[in-house]
Order: C-alpha cells, then sequence, then structure tokens
C-alpha cells in the first residue's frame, strides 16, 4: 500500500490497565504485536508518530489519571514520538493538544488509527478523522476490543465487535479497514 511519506501513526490508549480483569474477554492476542510492528516500521521511516492515553475521570477505573494502569505499555511508551494526545473522551480529535490542529499545521492527511479499544476510541477517532477530511487507515489487527453487554442484557463478543467496527469505518466511507501486513510488508 502506498503510503504519504508524513502518514502519522495515532497509537489510541494501549496502556496497562487494559491488562485488568474488569475489561473481561478480550480478542486479538496478536494486536500489540502488530502495533509493535508498525512503531518499528514508522520508526525506521521517519514517519510522524502519536501517541494518546485516556485519563479516566472515572471513580476507581484501572486508567485514571495517576494510577499504574493509566501508563503507557512499555513497548509503546519506549517509542520516540512527536505528540502525547491526552483525553478524557473517545475520540483523541478531543484531546490535549488539539490533534486536528498539529497535524494540519504539519500538512498531514493521512493517518493509521491503531490501538485499544476497537469498537469505542480507535472507530470514534478513525470516524472523526474522516469528518475532518483525513485519508484514515485502520489497520483492524493492530486493534483489540472486549466483550460487551448492552441493553437487556444483550452480549456481542470481542470479535462481532471488531467484524462490526470494520464494516462501519470501511463500508460508511470513513477509513480503509486493512491488515498490518499491507502496510508494513
Amino acid at each position: 500500500m502506498n503510503l504519504d511519506d508524513n502518514a502519522a501513526l495515532i497509537v489510541i490508549d494501549v496502556q496497562q490497565g487494559f491488562g485488568d480483569a474488569v475489561w473481561g474477554a478480550r480478542n486479538n492476542p496478536r494486536a500489540e504485536e502488530n502495533i509493535e510492528r508498525l512503531l518499528t516500521a514508522w520508526t525506521a521511516a521517519a514517519r510522524p508518530i502519536v501517541l494518546v492515553r485516556h485519563d479516566s475521570v472515572s471513580p476507581g477505573s484501572p486508567l485514571g489519571a495517576g494510577t499504574a494502569g493509566n501508563a503507557l505499555q512499555p513497548f509503546v511508551a519506549a517509542v520516540p514520538h512527536e505528540l502525547l494526545v491526552t483525553k478524557d473522551v473517545n475520540s483523541a480529535f478531543y484531546g490535549d493538544p488539539d490533534l486536528a490542529a498539529w497535524l494540519g499545521e504539519r500538512g498531514i492527511r493521512q493517518i493509521v488509527v491503531v490501538g485499544i479499544q476497537t469498537n469505542m476510541c480507535v472507530e470514534t477517532t478513525a470516524r472523526m478523522g474522516g469528518n475532518l477530511g483525513f485519508d484514515v487507515i485502520v489497520p483492524i489487527d493492530a486493534t483489540h476490543t472486549f466483550d460487551l453487554e448492552g441493553p437487556a442484557g444483550i452480549v456481542l463478543r470481542a470479535d462481532d465487535l471488531a467484524r462490526a467496527t470494520a464494516v462501519n469505518l470501511h463500508g460508511g466511507g470513513f477509513a480503509r479497514v486493512v491488515e498490518t501486513d499491507e502496510l508494513v510488508g
């Protein structure tokens, strides 16, 4: 796949707290491996890397600001990056500093969005990126999510949620959904 020379890799919420049992069953055990492959490729190509951290304001959250779970996973924290965005909502475009402004100031029009959770912060950031006119690419195998309970006790499995996200993003025209191998060979 042809990528812009300045395509930004946006790494969403790859934090220690997502290892907490409170989240339940997850999918895609290779997500972190694929994220690391992308980080390695972006570093080697000197493309911009943006890290995003969720600073939860919910009492008792494993992602609460100042808690051990709030920290980025070591393989992410160790990577040289151009920007760290902190947020307390789903979209990295509502974080601090202003991601859209930062990308615009650098003439970046193409973003690759990876991380946790597929159907939450990754999907929301990708949708907003598409709405803002960015060329968004989501390597779905560089994301993961957890089983989720909805109204009336309906539970959707993590794999089903990830497939729905892929269809929403790709079919809805928000992003191109690909596999990591298509980006790093």
